[in-house]
């Protein structure tokens, strides 16, 4: 599918070039046309502000022009006003080209484009189990992932592992202090979580340890080899048990970057050295940055006054290594971090550097309340993993006892993945949502379950199909409206790279899914004959094929039955 020229945007091109020429205006304000037509303009309302005209006139005059263009004519399409709207519809020629595409392989992939990215998602602090707080980070990162992937970028997913922070040292601490045996059965990362929240407790009591812990990030900074290797061995073993998770997840990244690398390859001093140069910089006992001129009230911390970096530093030199090697970056953070974010981007632009991108997100929790690590209150993602897989098997067994417990399972680990994945990224990054185990696993709804049951449907009837001829006309309103919804998925793709929006992709699925089991009850498919049959045939395939490219794209199995 490399290189495929998409027949919709084709023509939305055309329009928006046409529009440009008739309004001498660059931004035609070109929308989607909802249920009234395929494509909407509402540039009539800027016009009229500027000519002092009414809306509707200028519509009906825009109109008039756009219809006698000779490019827009070849194109097929027709436009009309619509009061101070002007739509466009267009012919049915496109529909037979997206439907050709839609039944190969790889539909919806998009030219390569020679634009490297690196995407830092995840990158949770090594000290106690993946929780359900951060897998929103781990979905949101992995889906954008996929989807650059499908846009066609070259790219690299990376988890930046923070192995020299207070947390860390006071893990260490834990480790040489307290009694750290590990427990029979016990997962790598909990086994870590255990003796950290010891050794929070130790220092509550003994407020003392204090100055051991910041011993031990002073001797791990000057790179004292011992130190060094203590912290290493037990970030390492924590994201051992991360990799489960991960895995059981979906989730994947290409490569592990490590903070403390950036005070070993002088990264971080060659950034603190540019930093003291800037006109911003204070450098008394702390080094720091004021950049009250941007906006902000706190000062941006750089240095300690021991002379030990703090955590922005190695970010900062982190994210000057990877300007430098990559033509975008994307970083997805909690909105916890939308101060240092904006911080680290303002810094960036100030040395001259490239800025990320960054993808805020709110926080997802359970119904059963909030999370601290420290506190040892807190629903681990194994934990919610392992009880969806539960409730999908006793689902998976209500509806289909006669299948054997093993394959019972597997379908059950798909729809658990399905249910967890999509309940999570359904939702606009910028929205706090709380996981609803029952909605999640609702064959009905406006689930993951529900876009892999449509799946599954087109694959059933498919099989009892047997053979047939591709017919790419569709005529019916019903076969005409599903064709439309398969022809978008090409543009999804590219919105949701352009955004950094992959709900769009959630809600896109299930409105094809929605579609799809509209035209199935309103179509005879299996028992119509002819032309009609083949043609229908034609479009169950193409559907099957476009929700199994919007399964996985959003890291979930498209499965065949359930």
């Amino acid at each position: 599918m490399e290189d495929y020229d998409d027949p919709f945007k084709k023509r939305k091109n055309v329009i928006v070039r046409v529009l440009q020429e008739a309004t001498h205006e660059q931004d035609v304000q070109l929308l989607d046309g909802g249920d009234h037509a395929d494509l909407a303009s509402t540039i009539s309302f800027a016009l009229a502000r500027k000519q002092k005209t009414s809306p509707v006139r200028i519509a009906q005059d825009l109109v008039k022009i756009i219809n006698d263009n000779p490019e827009f004519q070849a194109t097929g399409a027709r436009s009309e006003a619509a009061g101070p709207y002007i739509n466009f519809k267009l012919d049915t020629s496109y529909l037979a080209e997206s439907l050709q595409a839609a039944v190969q392989p790889g539909y919806g992939s998009l030219t390569k484009k020679g634009i490297r990215v690196v995407l830092e998602h995840t990158s949770a602090n090594p000290n106690g189990p993946l929780h359900v707080g951060h897998i929103r980070n781990s979905i949101i990162g992995d889906t954008l992932a996929r989807v650059f992937r499908k846009a066609g970028y070259g790219l690299e997913v990376q988890y930046y592992v923070n192995d020299m922070g207070r947390q860390i040292a006071i893990v260490v601490w834990g480790f040489d202090n307290l009694d750290s045996t590990r427990q029979e059965g016990e997962k790598e990362d909990a086994h870590i979580a255990r003796v950290y929240i010891a050794a929070n407790r130790e220092i509550d009591k003994d407020p003392s340890i204090t100055q051991q812990v910041n011993t031990l990030m002073q001797l791990v900074e000057h790179g004292d080899p011992a130190t060094v290797k203590k912290f290493r061995r037990e970030v390492s073993r924590c994201l051992d048990g991360f990799a489960i998770t991960l895995n059981d997840l979906n989730v994947k990244h290409d490569r592990f970057v490590w903070e403390s690398d950036f005070i070993r390859n002088g990264y971080t001093d060659r950034i603190i050295a540019k930093i003291k140069k800037l006109r911003q910089a204070q450098d008394e006992e702390t080094l720091a940055l004021d950049l009250e001129e941007f906006g902000f009230s706190n000062k941006y911390v750089i240095r300690r006054s021991d002379g030990t970096s703090v955590y922005a530093a190695r970010d900062l030199a982190y994210h000057t290594w990877k300007a430098a090697n990559f033509d975008l970056v994307i970083d997805v953070l909690g909105a916890d971090h939308k101060l240092i974010a904006s911080q680290l981007r303002c810094t960036m632009k100030l040395l001259g550097e490239k800025a990320p991108e960054i993808v805020h997100f709110e926080f997802v929790s359970l119904p059963e309340g909030s999370m601290s690590t420290r506190a040892g209150k807190f629903v681990s993602a194994d934990d919610l993993i392992n009880e969806m897989r539960k409730r999908a098997f006793n689902e998976v067994t209500i509806r289909r006892p006669e299948l054997d417990e093993e394959m019972r399972k597997s379908i059950a680990r798909s729809v658990g993945l399905a249910a967890i994945r999509y309940d999570i990224v359904k939702v606009t990054p910028e929205k706090s949502t709380v996981f609803d185990w029952k909605e999640a696993l609702d064959f009905e709804r406006q689930s993951g379950p529900y876009i892999q049951y449509a799946h599954a449907r087109a694959c059933s009837i498919l099989e009892k199909a047997g053979t047939f001829s591709m017919c790419y006309i569709p005529k019916t309103d019903q076969e005409i409206a599903l064709a439309k919804e398969i022809a978008k998925f090409p543009t999804i793709i590219e919105r949701v790279a352009s955004e950094l929006h992959p709900h769009v992709l959630a809600t896109y699925a299930r409105e094809l899914a929605d579609t799809f089991n509209t035209f199935y009850h309103y179509e005879q498919v299996l028992k119509s004959e002819g032309d009609t049959r083949d043609r229908r045939l034609t479009l169950v395939r193409a559907v099957q094929n476009t929700l199994k490219e919007s399964l996985e794209t959003l890291g979930i199995d498209a499965i065949s039955t359930m």
